[in-house]
Order: C-alpha cells, then sequence, then structure tokens
C-alpha cells in the first residue's frame, strides 16, 4: 500500500491567507497542516507517500518535509499543473503507484484516533469513509439502499443522506484505469465520486462511518481552520495528547 497527500489547488476560501503560501503549510495550532495527514497515513501503515502540489509551492514543501527520514517515511514530489479535481491524482501518480493498492488523503483533512480505523486488509476493491454532518450538500454524500453502500452523489442538491464522504480513500490498483475512464464534471473537474461509483457498480466498494470520538476537519474555511486548531490545542495542552507528526 503507497499514499499520496493532494496538496494542489488554489485554497481561494481561505484568501487571503493563500495568496503567498499553500492551504497545506499553513499552522494548526503548532504544526503545518501536512503534517496531519500525513501522519494520518503513517498510523495507517503507510511509509511510501507522494505529495503532489502546484508548481510554485512545490520548493516551499521540499523545504519543510524534505524526504520524510526524520518520521521513517518516504517522501516523493509530483506537480499537479492546474487545479483538476481529485481523481487526477491517480493520472499523475501512476508511474509512482505501479503495481501497488494505494490510500489517497486530501492534504487539508485532519483526522484525530486514525488507527482506530485502520489498519486492515479489506477484501474490497476500495474502503470510503463517512461522517455526518450538518452541511452535507457542501461534500460528496454517501447514498444508501437499506445499509447497502448505493452511489456517492457530488455535492447534491437534495441530499439523500447526512453522510459526507471524507477525504481518505484506499483503492485497489485498478484506480489507475478507472481514473483514466473520468470524463470532466459540469464543475470542470475529474471527480472522485465518479471513481467510486465505479467499484460500487463492480460491486467492490466497502465503507466505514466514523463515530464523533473519530474526530474529522476539513480546513478549507477560516472558521474550519481555526476550530481545528482549537480541538488539536486542548488535545495537546490540556490531555498531554501529540497529535501529528
Amino acid at each position: 500500500m503507497k499514499g499520496i497527500v493532494l496538496s494542489g489547488g488554489a485554497g481561494s476560501r481561505l484568501d487571503p491567507l493563500t495568496r503567498t503560501v499553500s492551504k497545506q503549510l499553513l499552522p494548526v495550532y503548532n504544526k503545518p497542516m501536512i503534517y496531519y495527514p500525513l501522519n494520518t497515513l503513517r498510523q495507517m501503515g503507510i511509509r511510501e507517500i507522494l505529495i503532489i502540489t502546484t508548481l510554485q509551492q512545490q520548493d516551499l514543501f521540499k523545504k519543510q518535509l524534505g524526504n520524510g527520514n526524520q518520521w521513517e517515511l518516504e517522501l516523493s514530489y509530483e506537480i499537479q499543473s492546474e487545479p483538476r479535481g481529485i481523481a487526477d491524482a491517480f493520472l499523475i501518480g501512476e508511474e509512482f503507484i505501479g503495481n501497488d493498492d494505494v490510500t489517497l488523503i486530501l492534504g487539508d483533512n485532519v483526522f484525530i484516533n486514525a488507527p482506530k480505523f485502520f489498519y486492515k486488509k479489506y477484501s474490497y476493491g476500495a474502503h470510503v469513509f463517512g461522517y455526518k454532518v450538518n452541511n452535507p450538500s457542501q461534500y460528496g454524500v454517501l447514498s444508501f439502499i437499506e445499509d447497502a453502500l448505493y452511489s456517492v452523489i457530488e455535492k447534491p442538491v437534495v441530499c439523500p443522506s447526512d453522510y459526507a464522504c471524507v477525504g481518505l480513500y484506499v483503492f485497489d490498483n485498478t484506480v489507475i484505469e478507472k481514473a483514466k475512464n473520468v470524463k470532466f464534471s459540469g464543475r470542470g473537474e475529474l471527480e472522485i465520486t465518479s471513481i467510486i461509483n465505479q467499484y460500487i457498480n463492480e460491486g467492490k466498494c466497502d465503507y466505514t462511518i466514523l463515530n464523533s470520538g473519530d474526530a474529522w476537519f476539513d480546513c478549507g474555511t477560516h472558521n474550519d481552520l481555526l476550530e481545528c486548531a482549537e480541538f488539536i490545542r486542548a488535545l495537546e495542552y490540556r490531555a498531554n495528547i501529540k497529535i501529528g507528526l
């Protein structure tokens, strides 16, 4: 199993903070944001990790993280020339992935208690994670028939459930060919939901619903960034629990 951290994009929702520095290098309490998704992959037993950045920011990531040996990781880097969507990560990372399975995590997603729900060998081709939210229409939303995962719908107007598909995805090696089948959506992106739904149609996608103890933050807005930092500060300062690398 290899890992990819997708850290491209413009971070426009965090303007003006992101005019000169990538969102994933902004501080979340006492560490750069990217330290948290990297640690999630490390806790999942993944050591070989590809970091996908913009051309303008890649040198800053390399300066901050290096080759990852200080954390017993093997970091490599690729460039996403423009924000083409999450599924683009598998096209960019095709050579890196090779014949292995892969876990993709978004560079602005922070998970607490990651080892609690991973790592184990799934018998399915894909595994996704859901989290109950108040605003599901801002995310990909899990749709169920009884307890079976029926589809994942990107930012629906009418939501089939309150469960957002969080930014952590586990795929077998067929994800590369599935990514090549994805067409640009009306939003002009290669949607990760298109890949997930290919697995669902094959009957090869499982899911886990995270509970409230498995805290998850999508640090895409100023409020989310502050809320996440305060949460981590409480754990580290009051309870002496180290979060992140």
